[in-house]
C-alpha cells in the first residue's frame, strides 16, 4: 500500500499533503472492478439470464477463483470481464478505465495491452511451433522478430520447455501445450491474467505443476489473477474464492478461512 510522504517547500521545509492524516495509507485503484453485471441470452421468442447482478473488486496482484459448477455462468462472466462479450446491463473497469467506453476496433488493442487469457482447451494454432504460438501477440503489437523470438524463448525456458521450442502442439502433451498457453498470456507482460478452468484437461499430477507454474509467474510479475474453476482444490490456490451458483456470487471468502482447503 502506497502511503503519503512529506515533500520539500518552497523554503526548504517539508510540506505534508493536506485532507488525509499523515500515515494515512491512499486508496488503491481496483485491478478489476464489475458493477451489477447482467446477460442475457435470445433464444428464438425467449430471454435466458445467465448473469444476474455481479458485484466483484480485485486489487492489484490479488489472485481470486470462481468456483462453480458447470452452467453456473462463470465462463460468460469472465468472458465478460475480459472485453470478448458485452454485458446486458453493468459496468466493467480494468484499472480504472470502463470497457463499456472503448469501442469494438479499440478493444483488441486494449487487451493486448491489459490482459492475458489462458483457455482450458489451450487455443493453440496447429501448424505453429511452440515458440511461434507464444509470441503470436508480439507479432500484433509490431514488435521486432529478433526480440520476440528472445523474449519468447525465456519465457518458454522459465515454462520448462527449452528443448520444445520447434515441436508442434501435437507433438506435445497436454501439460506442455497449457505451458505453451500461459506463456502466450503472459509474453506481453499484461497487468491482469484470465485463467478459464486452466486445469480441466489435465490428470492431477500435471495440474499441480501448471497451477504452481502460474502462480509463481505471476507472483514474479505482481500481476492479477481472476480463474474459474469446478474444482474446490484448484479454486484453493488462490487468495480468495468466491463461490457462484445460478449467475449470482455468494458472499466472498478469504481462501485461508474456506472449507475447501
Amino acid at each position: 500500500m502506497l502511503r503519503l510522504v512529506p515533500r520539500e517547500g518552497k523554503q526548504g521545509s517539508q510540506e505534508k499533503d493536506v485532507g488525509m492524516p499523515q500515515g494515512m495509507p491512499q486508496p488503491v485503484k481496483p485491478m478489476l472492478q464489475t458493477k451489477n453485471v447482467i446477460k442475457k441470452y435470445r433464444l428464438g421468442s425467449q430471454v435466458v439470464p445467465v448473469l444476474n447482478g455481479i458485484t466483484l473488486e480485485m486489487l492489484p496482484g490479488e489472485v481470486v477463483a470462481i468456483l462453480g459448477t458447470s452452467g453456473c455462468g462463470k465462463t460468460t462472466f469472465l468472458n465478460i470481464a475480459a472485453g470478448l462479450e458485452r454485458p446486458t446491463g453493468g459496468e466493467i473497469f480494468i484499472h480504472g478505465h470502463a470497457l463499456n467506453k472503448i469501442s469494438e476496433k479499440e478493444m483488441a488493442a486494449f487487451r493486448r495491452r491489459y490482459i492475458g487469457f489462458v483457455f482450458q482447451l489451450y487455443n493453440l494454432i496447429p501448424s505453429l511451433t511452440a515458440l511461434e504460438n507464444a509470441v503470436l501477440p508480439l507479432i500484433f503489437e509490431g514488435v521486432p522478430a529478433q526480440i520476440r523470438e528472445k523474449r519468447g524463448r525465456e519465457l518458454l525456458q522459465a515454462m520448462g520447455l527449452g528443448d520444445r521450442l520447434r515441436h508442434k502442439p501435437n507433438e506435445l502433451s497436454g501439460g506442455q501445450r497449457q505451458r505453451i498457453s500461459l506463456a502466450r498470456a503472459m509474453i506481453n507482460n499484461p497487468r491482469l491474467i484470465f485463467a478459464d478452468e486452466p486445469t480441466g484437461n489435465l490428470d492431477s499430477k500435471t495440474t499441480g505443476e501448471i497451477l504452481q507454474l502460474l502462480l509463481a509467474s505471476v507472483r514474479e510479475r505482481g500481476q492479477t489473477l481472476l480463474l474459474v474453476t469446478h474444482d474446490p482444490e484448484v479454486a484453493a490456490y488462490a487468495d480468495r474464492i468466491v463461490e457462484m451458483v445460478d449467475g449470482r456470487l455468494l458472499f466472498p471468502q478469504a481462501a485461508a478461512e474456506n472449507n475447501y482447503l
